[in-house]
């Protein structure tokens, strides 16, 4: 791994330079995962709600011209090294490709005159590569968290997390946490009311906070049959209920026995511990909001009462929820400031 790269302060340059709209570059190479470009909407929408030029987003590459995205097409790039960027931003791929040297020595040279520099899912890879993260803490896909730790133990890694801020250093998670990413750095610039607007318009959550988890429980129990969904979909949009085997099989149209038995053979758990993790998934969520008293959280979730929600947070993290809302609330002030 290459040796640290210290990140020196951005200065404008230029007369004017305060006036001028903002240069977002977008760092793409051979291979880059397309939804990265989904970033480029939420600046472009940015611009269309203060109705005016705030941010010139440029496709870039450490050569320039046509680079070949994952899916086969080219798109028309500039050098990375002709202007100076406020944000850099490197793009994702879907296989944590490793850079070459030619951009690795690009994005050391490049970022050196940025404001601040982001990477979006496996881009982070590349950041840690050119020895950008070293000392810091980051987040990437989950699909490749390990890989990562195993290749960067020097990085602090949150592989549980929307997107990271570290100073002026910021990641996301895969995919579509980058379209995240963007919004926040929208509302760190132009205020929460911009950025809701572009959320609202690009049809998105504004904002999934930073500590957000990336998983959502429903994947990870990946129920096979139609009934198992149905039942598991019912008690998502139920969780004040008492959830019983009887109503959720009854969701099912199934005995409760056989919907006991179908249950842990297709989510490899219990219907009681699905139901537990489902409303914890849904209480840290709105304990992440910090809109919630822990009282209204513990009732809409249906456990209801602290101390039931209390011994469930310690199963699933290991901490309470008023641990978890210190944190969330930390990581929300790093990202604001």
């Amino acid at each position: 791994m290459s040796a640290m790269t210290h990140i020196q302060p951005f200065r404008p340059s230029g007369r004017g330079a305060k006036n001028s709209p903002r240069d977002v570059g977008l760092v793409v190479y051979p291979g880059f995962q397309v939804l990265s470009l989904a970033l480029a909407t939420v600046f472009e929408l940015a611009n269309q709600t203060a109705g005016k030029a705030i941010y010139r987003l440029t496709l870039l590459s450490d050569s320039g011209g046509l680079v070949r995205s994952s899916l086969g097409f080219a798109l028309q790039t500039a050098r990375i090294d002709r202007r100076v960027f406020d944000t850099l931003i490197v793009a994702g791929n879907n296989e944590a490709l490793p850079a070459s040297p030619r951009l690795l020595r690009s994005l050391r040279q490049a970022i050196k005159s940025s404001r601040r520099v982001a990477a979006t899912c496996t881009g982070a890879f590349i950041l840690a590569q050119a020895g950008l993260l070293e000392g810091r803490r980051a987040t990437t896909h989950w699909f490749f968290a390990h890989a990562f730790r195993r290749a960067y133990p020097k990085v602090t890694l949150d592989a549980d997390r929307i997107f990271v801020v570290d100073g002026r250093v910021w990641t996301s998670a895969g995919m579509s946490a980058g379209i995240d990413l963007a919004i926040a750095l929208v509302e760190k610039d132009l205020g929460p009311d911009i950025a809701r607007t572009v959320a609202k318009k690009m049809v998105v959550y504004h904002r999934r906070a930073g500590g957000q988890s990336q998983h959502s429980m429903l994947l990870e129990l990946d129920p096979k049959s139609d009934r198992i969904q149905t039942a598991l979909a019912y008690a998502k949009e139920n969780l004040p209920s008492v959830l019983s085997v009887e109503e959720l099989a009854q969701a099912a149209h199934l005995s409760p026995r056989q919907f006991s038995r179908v249950f842990r053979a297709e989510t490899g758990t219990s219907p009681a511990q699905a139901v537990e993790r489902l409303r914890v998934e849904a209480a840290r969520l709105m304990l992440e909001s910090g809109r919630h008293s822990l009282d209204e959280i513990s009732d809409e979730t249906g456990f209801g009462d602290r101390e039931r929600m209390r011994r469930a947070f310690l199963r699933a993290f290991g901490q309470s929820p008023q641990a978890l809302r210190r944190v969330a609330q930390a990581q929300a002030v790093t990202t604001l400031d």
